[in-house]
């Protein structure tokens, strides 16, 4: 089909729709059938929410076949353009554009309530609320203006401020070189040493961290109550919590990428996540997904099919994401949903 064809049969395919204008657009794709792809070609009907013929008016059905090509049903939700996460709104919600003060942009993850007070309050990252702080460097203090939309987003301290920061996990940073005189001089000679032999190679001191990370996270408390709205934009509520299992297939609502979805490769990760150009944090006991994100949607809360949280995003690559274990986040931050 050519592109005017589709246009034509888009067209068509309105008079189907009922009063919820269900039907949102078409494109061609595979049959599926039982969730296996046929590999045959059809006629893709995207609608907002697919329901069971035996529910639907006779005169509101898709056609099994149109113009000799069969259709094949896929529930996509409402689209809407990600701008609307970069901007301005009250309430807001998790999923949407926030930072601290002195931090350009990162995402509402959830809404929570501190397990002493009952309080509600704004679940993201450490270094989306909290500048990155280790607890002793300044980068943030408890009661720090967190913005909506971020600061990279058009937010102004002045105008959008709509919560401080209340608590947060240090993040424990490592500087790529080694930090006493000892080890550098020993660096340096060894250097000296190996190119005589081998002028390719290079060698580098690394000291053994002691101090691993298990989360990178922090709450915020409102201002107002009134100005925070617990449902995750495109996803709903929160069901609860899970552990994270090989396979799983997951979601999570963010800043820049909208709603993606993925699977969990790996548990129980280990690994040295870049901070800048010289600083690195080592993390541990963590979630490994496929990719799902870019830049922005760290501080995203990330869920099963039914809803239920197995993790916070961090950090990523085109290649993959990292996740805090939900469990982790709850007990560090004596936080619940």
């Amino acid at each position: 089909m050519n592109k005017i064809d589709m246009l034509e049969i888009f067209y068509q395919l309105l008079k189907y729709n009922d009063c919820t204008n269900n039907i949102i657009g078409i494109g061609q794709g595979h049959k599926y059938v039982r969730g296996e792809n046929t590999g045959k070609k059809a006629l893709t009907v995207l609608v907002r929410k697919k329901f069971k013929p035996a529910s639907l008016r006779g005169d509101t059905i898709v056609p099994k076949v149109i113009e000799d090509v069969p259709t094949d049903i896929i529930e996509v939700g409402d689209i809407q353009l990600l701008q609307d996460r970069l901007q301005f709104r009250r309430p807001a919600q998790p999923g949407i554009s926030l930072s601290h003060y002195r931090v350009s942009a990162g995402t509402f993850g959830a809404v929570v309530k501190d397990k002493d007070t009952g309080k509600l309050l704004i679940l993201s990252n450490n270094h989306v609320l909290a500048n990155i702080s280790n607890g002793n460097d300044d980068r943030a203090n408890i009661g720090d203006p967190i913005i909506q939309p971020g600061i990279f987003d058009g937010g102004r301290l002045e105008n959008d401020t709509f919560a401080h920061l209340w608590r947060f996990v240090p993040v424990h940073r490592e500087v790529d070189s080694p930090h006493c005189k000892i080890a550098q001089k020993f660096e340096t000679i060894l250097n000296k040493c190996i190119q005589i032999f081998r002028p390719e190679y290079q060698v580098r001191v690394f000291r053994e961290s002691k101090k691993l990370n298990f989360v990178d996270c922090a709450v915020a408390m409102p201002l107002n109550p009134q100005d925070i709205n617990a449902e995750i934009l495109d996803l709903g509520t929160v069901a609860g919590i899970k552990e994270a299992t090989l396979g799983l297939v997951v979601k999570k609502s963010g800043r820049t990428t909208g709603v993606t979805t993925s699977q969990i490769l790996a548990t129980n990760v280990t690994f040295k996540v870049s901070m800048n150009h010289h600083e690195y944090g080592i993390f541990t006991d963590q979630i490994l997904a496929g990719p799902m994100s870019m830049p922005g949607d760290s501080g995203s809360l990330v869920l099963t099919n039914d809803n239920f949280a197995v993790g916070l995003l961090f950090a990523g690559s085109e290649q993959a994401t990292m996740l805090n274990k939900i469990g982790h986040v709850l007990e560090q931050l004596d936080i619940t949903f």
